[in-house]
């Protein structure tokens, strides 16, 4: 009787779920409440954790609690130290939850609610949480190993020599980019600096406490979320003084994040870097939590149509159509490749029993999952015409007329009102996603928690947060491409490895820093140079270490006797590789000069003709950085198509006789 209400009780569930997203996806010409989307968000969650998770962990990875991990066997008090499943949860989360769920749902909002939210919840079950417990399984089996390295082991030193190149130059423009996306939000920012600057000392003294033994975790856990909320209220009532000292300019948190970087790579994990992780991701989930209950006590509309107009490709907000671009835009929410190198990087290197693989690589991405959800619902709240004015460039009243021009009405005395709400000088042109996050943050938290009048508030608080969030992807990220470079180098000059001590540590953290903090810095300094020139390629970079994961996923299964479920790595191989391909060959040959570097590069060339002396100089930049893109884009599209066709002919030519798993 108990296992049929089991079984009745999660049909419910099922049925719930498919409900509420089937209501969502076929109203149209009424609005639609945000409810349904929570609700098949969760039902989702909970199928996926229940079913889909088990079955993964049981049948295809075969996990055994009995089996030493390398935190345990290779332990060394640095970089292998067995972890708390919570707290080791807690970084595997922080690190891998960067500006993903929060920017990339916003941004894909010009196609509608719809598009999004599908992906969202299909592409996290189905493929992200796939990707991020495959890839850490094997890691954690192979000792710790980075992706290139097992690549080398499973495909062959050529593959392993491509992935390795291609790993570590699409690590190295991933966190540029990404610290570019944090300095940016920090700049003049008192609170958040120094909400961010007390996370540093709270978490050593954590590590240090929850090292020694002293209370157990739940007693520093406590203490480090008391401290973490002190530290964000105080950052809201600073002193004059001190809301001046540190009131920093771009490059003056360049150098400083520059530097932590290095620090976070070198020093011992569980000194700097798992507790911070594990001390922001209270944060992360705790806001976006309040987020969801904000969301069930307003109960609010999605003003945003479940499909607008710009699917074509004809976006205001940017060029390219729903296919191949929604899936491109939304990574981490979804499927990012960055994730794959955190799962083969620290984490596996953390873990006290293998059966936490389930629970830490698993269930971390799709907690993102609902992450990406709520943020794409902060934005699908707000009036689209709101919307698509924070998100384009150009004189107010232009972007007025344009907007509603396309049918959705907005004006430039609104947009003036809601600034002055928020506390900023203007709201037009705040393109990237995370003002309008914030935006629809602030409005929600505003109204659930206050009467209204504390936007303002909400809103600088939203960006602090989001900072927070992308700061934890970096010293992760950071460490990882120390891993990299000391494999590369310790294959030469053994000393340079990782088994060469501190001092390889430091030199392969300096190294690494130091590519992307030069292209950090020039990019702080330099509007046209620096990382600038290749954020456009940010996205089809990620993805691309997806495809790669999943191709070495897929050997993993057929070279380990589990053939018969290789198609749980090959489904989204195939698809990811048709997107990436599709998107790569778009934003090189397109006839669209916003999504086209080629046909760019030529209307920069027509304007050059006729240009002022004045603009030459930056016409001739945006020139050079649409070549780069070209030649940038083509290279890595090469490289992965290389490790997928090494990995085919791997995966075609096997031996019969299974290697160990």
């Amino acid at each position: 009787m108990k296992h049929l209400m089991s079984r009745l009780g999660w049909a419910l569930v099922a049925v719930a779920g498919a409900g509420s997203l089937g209501y969502a996806a076929a109203v149209r010409g009424e609005p639609v409440n945000a409810l349904w989307l929570m609700v098949a968000s969760l039902c989702t969650f909970a199928i996926a954790w229940r079913f889909h998770s088990a079955w993964l962990a049981a049948k295809v990875l075969s996990l055994d609690d009995s089996r030493a991990t390398p935190a345990v066997s290779k332990a060394d008090g640095k970089d292998y130290v067995p972890t708390h499943r919570w707290v080791t949860f807690g970084h595997h989360f922080a690190a891998i939850a960067g500006p993903g769920p929060l920017v990339g749902p916003v941004l894909a909002s010009q196609f509608g609610y719809l598009p999004g939210t599908l992906w969202i919840l299909i592409g996290a079950t189905l493929g992200g949480a796939v990707q991020d417990a495959v890839i850490l399984f094997a890691s954690i089996r192979r000792g710790g190993r980075s992706l290139g390295e097992m690549i080398r082991e499973e495909v062959g030193a050529w593959a392993g020599r491509v992935a390795g190149v291609a790993i570590l130059s699409i690590l190295i423009i991933l966190i540029a980019v990404l610290a570019l996306v944090v300095v940016n939000a920090l700049a003049e920012s008192p609170w958040g600096w120094f909400t961010i600057l007390a996370t540093v000392p709270i978490a050593m003294v954590m590590g240090v406490g929850m090292r020694g033994g002293r209370g157990g975790v739940a007693l520093w856990s406590v203490f480090g979320v008391v401290m973490l909320f002190a530290a964000v209220w105080a950052g809201g009532h600073l002193s004059p003084a001190l809301h001046d000292a540190l009131n920093w300019k771009k490059e003056n948190l360049a150098i400083a994040i520059i530097g932590y970087g290095v620090a976070a790579s070198a020093l011992p994990v569980w000194l700097l870097l798992a507790p911070r992780d594990y001390l922001s991701s209270f944060l992360k989930i705790g806001a976006v939590a309040a987020l969801a209950g904000a969301v069930l006590l307003l109960a609010p509309e999605l003003k945003m149509p479940a499909v607008t107009r710009f699917i074509d490709g004809t976006g205001p907000v940017f060029a390219g159509p729903v296919f191949p671009f929604c899936f491109i835009t939304i990574a981490c929410g979804a499927v990012s490749g960055f994730h794959a190198l955190i799962s083969s990087g620290t984490t596996p290197k953390m873990l006290d029993r293998e059966g936490a693989v389930r629970f830490v690589g698993y269930g971390a991405m799709i907690t993102e999952m609902l992450v990406a959800v709520m943020a794409l619902i902060a934005a699908c709240t707000l009036e689209p015409g709101v919307y698509f004015a924070m998100n384009m460039k150009g004189d107010p009243a232009a972007v007025v007329a344009q907007i509603d021009a396309a049918g959705f009405p907005v004006s430039v005395a609104g947009m003036q009102a809601l600034a002055k709400e928020m506390g900023e000088p203007t709201l037009f042109g705040k393109a990237g996603g995370a003002p309008t996050f914030a935006v629809g943050m602030a409005g929600m938290f505003s109204k659930a928690f206050g009467n209204g009048s504390a936007s303002a508030l909400w809103y600088h608080f939203a960006i602090m947060f989001e900072a927070l969030f992308i700061l934890t992807t970096i010293d992760a990220g950071t460490r990882v491409g120390r891993f990299l470079v000391q494999d590369m180098a310790g294959r030469r000059i053994p000393r340079l490895g990782p088994q060469g001590g501190g001092v390889s540590d430091w030199l392969a953290s300096l190294l690494f820093v130091g590519g992307w903090g030069y292209f950090l810095y020039q990019g702080v300094t330099d509007p046209t140079g620096g990382i600038n020139t290749l954020w456009p390629i940010f996205g089809i970079a990620n993805q691309l270490l997806a495809v790669i994961a999943f191709a070495f996923g897929t050997v993993l299964l057929v070279r380990t006797g589990k053939a018969r479920y290789a198609w749980v790595t090959a489904v989204p191989l195939a698809f990811l590789f048709c997107v990436t391909m599709v998107a790569g060959w778009q934003k090189i040959f397109a006839e669209d000069p916003r999504l086209g570097f080629l046909s760019a590069g030529r209307a920069i060339s027509a304007k050059l003709a006729t240009a002022p002396a004045a603009k030459l100089g930056e016409l001739n930049a945006q020139l050079a950085n649409t070549r780069i893109n070209v030649a940038v884009t083509a290279v890595f599209i090469l490289m992965a198509v290389i490790i997928v066709a090494l990995c085919l002919h791997r995966v075609v030519t096997h031996r019969r006789t299974p290697v160990a798993a």
